[in-house]
């Protein structure tokens, strides 16, 4: 693939559920490639992302929108370059990635801590919203082989699971 290049800021979002965390920068001395990306120092996070406040709200909004139109569920990072010369007009959406890092250098899990969100607390987060998925999944087999199943707090579930949260 071959795309034309868009100067400016690497901005990025995460977003779990159906909120939209925060937007961060991500500074390097060269190309974003594996070392900047996985190596300690190898990058800069700006957490939150010191832009306008219109481009941050955009990057909330579209990184929210991507995520519902695309079906996502779980959480979801979405990359943005900026050309602040161009204003909106130059914020252009890269990719959503589907299956962000978990990694002590991963952005998602930065923008969690940025919000109040422990590691182990997103962790449990991602393993109760799975866990909901695939219960209401169930919601089509009334006679499930795995035994009965309920519906709590908006989602069906063994009455052993944990409740939706």
């Amino acid at each position: 693939m071959v795309e034309s290049y868009v100067a400016g800021h690497e901005l990025t979002t995460t977003v779990i559920g159906s909120r939209a965390l925060t937007v961060t920068e991500i500074l390097t001395n060269g190309w974003y490639n594996y070392d900047a990306k996985y190596k300690p120092g190898g990058s800069r996070h700006i957490v939150p992302a010191d832009v306008p406040v219109g481009i941050f709200d955009l990057c909330l909004d579209y990184a929210l929108r991507a995520h519902d139109v695309l079906g996502c569920r779980g959480v979801t990072r979405t990359d943005f370059r900026w050309d602040a010369a161009q204003g909106a007009a130059g914020l252009i959406l890269l990719e959503t990635n589907t299956q962000p890092g978990m990694t002590p250098t991963s952005l998602s899990p930065e923008q969690a801590r940025a919000v109040g969100m422990s590691f182990g607390e997103l962790c449990a987060w991602m393993v109760e919203d799975a866990s909901c998925n695939r219960w209401h999944r169930l919601r089509t087999t009334p006679h499930h082989p795995g035994g009965p199943i309920v519906y709590n707090d908006g989602c069906w579930h063994r009455a052993f699971a944990w409740p939706c949260g």
